[in-house]
């Protein structure tokens, strides 16, 4: 929110620099952003009075003024606006004068000739300094004791600073002056000058007027105000350049009076033309246009939309509505989007003569979901959605009303008020706080020279300063602290209050020593064991990826959210294989290659017993696995199953695990001849396996591509035994290995892990190594059956004293 201090003044004293503020503010918990000074924009900028002003002799479109600014002799200045003639009171940059707001870098005001004429200072636009983005012409002051020569930053609303600053979203009242004068208030210890409206003396006319809150859950409160005789014109100056310094553009008296209130107390109004109201709700009674403007009985209501509902918009556009869409209606038909925009065909213009002024509070949640429905969100709906400020409703009313009678000359005939529950009763919450609480959660201060703690005087002067009523108790470390209305939403309890001290006191203030006992910090065996399984699959080239949790709804042991974010991704994963696949394919498609790639996550699944989750870890392997193919005549050579089973097995070794594979076929997705179970300690690992031929065609995938998925658990579980994370020392043998070599015919039916099996068994002790080399089949095998040769190494650690060796 954009702050102006000279706005700030008029309500708080403020003893101290706009930095000196900002800081302070800042470290309140209001983080300043910038400061914008605006002083320095038009720094040497005065009043001037064109005297003279004549055609430039060498340039049709130039002009040649005698302007008088203050100085012994008018200055000579040559301007190119079109609107430049004598008579005319202008904001003139002397010689020396810097805008910063001209060009990217500025510009500086020198002596010049143009044309052949010298030219002593520029006439100003709005744009050169600063206030607008582009201008048609020089901008004329208009009124009396404009005295040339005189200062034009005053005129110009020029004499002012503005604090960009932001509030946290607990701090409604914030989003206003009021709000942060009151803030100020209480961490300088000045006086409040809050201004006062007067009450408002007149009695309901339901014969005017009348409300039907339809939602009294969505409107607790409704003050509808009818104001005749109303002028619409220019608002004044003053009131002008507080709006822009505000960020906001200025339209009419009455539009700005509501924006005026809406920055000032934080409550959003609106104002509606009374006449348009009625020729609305006429015309949709007799199916035409309506032209009298007979002041019949006016039902304003508040309903949610009924589905096919439209209205016109602020801002030109048709929305349809939805039943989550709140509206103001104007005898049941929709006139404007409550809390958020108003509509077209009631907005005030120039030709309005009668108003029916809203002020009303509406539930957050409710103008929340409401704005959402038609994709909106306004400075209104920003107020409403964080919670305004419900004591004051009618105060920020009465101030409405006042202004519209000052600089619009309106007349008050008819008012209406609908409470159920809201502002209108008094919102007070009463807290008790400990003073011994509140110095075990706050801790020591610095007392000077000295640490202590927060003794109760302090405690009570900031409550006091809060706005907090505070009473004592039997106990005299003990307060029952009354909230004030305006802190309602915000301070709910004990701690609330506990923290507000702290703020108020100043952070900075407190004791920074750290705790005594402090603790290294480090990584849980978990973490530590998952770290090395990420080495190791980056290791052999795979690189991490990431995927959503949530999938597409396929299959019954998925689990299906009851209130999914989107429709088609309403269920939780049940593997990890299917996202690589996404992803490889993706890869593909874009023109990167094959993705080999690993992914560590969880994975979810819905059983007879309930539902069930567990951390996985997958991959996916494919492409030419070879750098540079000059000796292929440049042709891709697909991974081989034994290549990609050699990268996973070297994954294994190098986590110290021993992994058998056993022939599998359960998995659809994956080749029935080329899958194996993995098994470890008797216990299954996981799956490793070649896509299968038809999903592989189906995805436009390489010829072969490899996945496997392993259980994190199992695999931790392994990896957190002694013998695999202790290395332990094997003496050498002291005599060379005797080394064989033996050949099988073997079924295809047997694997090689039985065969391995079967030899560790009768190697006993003295088997050292055992690999399979070469596997025949062709001349002089019979059919069915394959050689298998196994390379064996038999080796003995025990020696006896007269050296033999058993």
């Amino acid at each position: 929110m954009r702050i102006s201090l000279n706005w700030l003044r008029e309500l708080v004293d403020i003893p101290m620099t706009p930095e000196e503020l900002a800081e302070m503010l800042t470290m309140a918990g209001f983080e300043v952003e910038d400061i914008e000074d605006r002083r320095t924009w038009a720094e040497g900028v005065v009043v001037g009075h064109v005297l003279e002003c004549e055609p430039h002799p060498n340039a049709d479109k130039l002009r040649v003024c005698q302007v008088e600014i203050g100085a012994d002799q008018p200055s000579t200045i040559v301007c190119g606006a079109p609107n430049v003639k004598a008579g005319l009171h202008v904001p003139v940059a002397t010689l020396g004068t810097f805008l910063p707001k001209v060009q990217p870098d500025g510009l500086k005001i020198k002596p010049a000739k143009l044309r052949g004429v010298a030219s002593e200072g520029m006439i100003c636009s709005l744009a050169e300094l600063g206030l607008t983005k582009e201008s048609e012409g020089i901008h004329q002051f208009v009124g009396d004791n404009l005295q040339p020569g005189n200062d034009a930053r005053p005129l110009l609303g020029l004499d002012d600073v503005i604090l960009d600053l932001t509030s946290t979203a607990n701090r409604a009242d914030a989003l206003s002056i009021v709000g942060i004068a009151r803030e100020i208030a209480a961490l300088t210890g000045t006086s409040l000058k809050l201004p006062q409206p007067k009450e408002i003396s007149v009695s309901s006319d339901s014969d005017i007027l009348s409300l039907r809150i339809i939602e009294p859950q969505a409107c607790p409160t409704y003050i509808g105000t009818v104001i005749e005789q109303v002028k619409i014109g220019a608002s004044p100056l003053w009131l002008q350049h507080r709006l822009q310094a505000s960020g906001i553009r200025p339209i009419n008296n009455v539009v700005d009076v509501t924006n005026y209130i809406l920055l000032e107390w934080g409550q959003p109004l609106h104002a509606f033309d009374r006449d348009r109201l009625q020729a609305i709700t006429k015309a949709e009674g007799r199916g035409q246009k309506a032209e009298s403007k007979t002041h019949s009985p006016l039902q304003i209501g508040v309903r949610f939309a009924e589905v096919g509902e439209k209205l016109k918009t602020l801002d030109g556009q048709d929305r349809p509505l939805t039943d989550q869409t709140l509206l103001i209606t104007a005898n049941n038909q929709p006139v404007a989007l409550a809390g958020v925009m108003g509509g077209e065909a009631t907005e005030v213009f120039a030709e309005t003569q009668s108003l029916m002024l809203e002020a009303a509070l509406f539930d957050s949640a409710v103008i929340r979901r409401s704005g959402r429905s038609v994709g909106l969100r306004t400075e209104a709906s920003a107020r409403f959605e964080r919670g305004i400020n419900q004591a004051e409703l009618g105060i920020a009313c009465r101030r409405a009303v006042e202004m519209l009678a000052e600089l619009a000359g309106g007349v008050v005939v008819a008012q209406e008020i609908a409470d159920a529950g809201g502002s209108q009763s008094a919102l007070t919450r009463s807290i008790e706080l400990r003073l011994d609480r509140v110095n075990q959660i706050l801790g020591p201060v610095n007392l000077g020279e000295e640490l202590g703690e927060l003794q109760a005087q302090e405690v009570e002067r900031i409550l006091k300063v809060l706005g907090c009523e505070v009473a004592t108790t039997q106990d005299e470390r003990v307060w029952t602290v009354t909230v004030p209305p305006y802190r309602y939403r915000d301070l709910e309890r004990e701690i609330d209050l506990i923290e507000e001290i702290a703020r108020v006191y100043g952070y900075n203030n407190f004791c920074d020593t750290l705790p005594d006992k402090t603790e290294p910090g480090y990584l849980s065996v978990e973490q530590a064991l998952t770290r090395k399984v990420r080495e190791a699959l980056r290791s052999i080239g795979l690189t991490e990826v990431t995927h959503y949790s949530l999938v597409k709804p396929e299959s019954d042991r998925q689990i299906v959210l009851s209130n999914p974010l989107f429709a088609e991704y309403s269920a939780l994963r049940t593997d990890l294989i299917t996202g690589l696949i996404d992803a490889f394919q993706y890869n593909l498609e874009q023109g990167n290659g094959p993705l080999n790639a690993f992914e560590i996550g969880r994975v979810f699944w819905s059983e007879e017993d309930g539902l069930n989750e567990a951390e996985s870890v997958g991959g996916i392997l494919g492409g030419d696995p070879t750098r540079g193919k000059w000796q292929q005549a440049g042709r891709e050579r697909p991974m081989n199953w034994f290549e990609a089973k050699g990268l996973l097995e070297s994954v294994f070794v190098r986590l110290g695990l021993v992994v058998e594979y056993q022939p599998d076929r359960r998995d659809h997705r994956l080749h029935p001849g080329r899958t194996a179970s993995l098994w470890i300690g008797g216990t299954r690992l996981g799956t490793f396996g070649q896509l299968h031929p038809q999903l592989r065609q189906e995805r436009g995938l390489l010829d072969e591509v490899y996945v496997f998925e392993l259980d994190m658990n199992v695999l931790l579980d392994q990896m957190d035994r002694d013998e695999t994370l202790v290395p332990v020392f094997k003496p050498y043998s002291t005599y060379p290995p005797s080394d064989r070599d033996i050949a099988f015919f073997v079924s295809t039916q047997t694997s090689v892990a039985e065969l391995e099996r079967a030899i560790r068994k009768a190697g006993g002790k003295l088997l050292e190594s055992i690999e399979l080399f070469d596997e025949y089949r062709g001349e002089n095998v019979p059919q069915g059956p394959a050689q298998l040769s196994f390379s064996i190494s038999l080796s003995s650690k025990r020696s006896y004293p007269d050296g033999r060796r058993h």
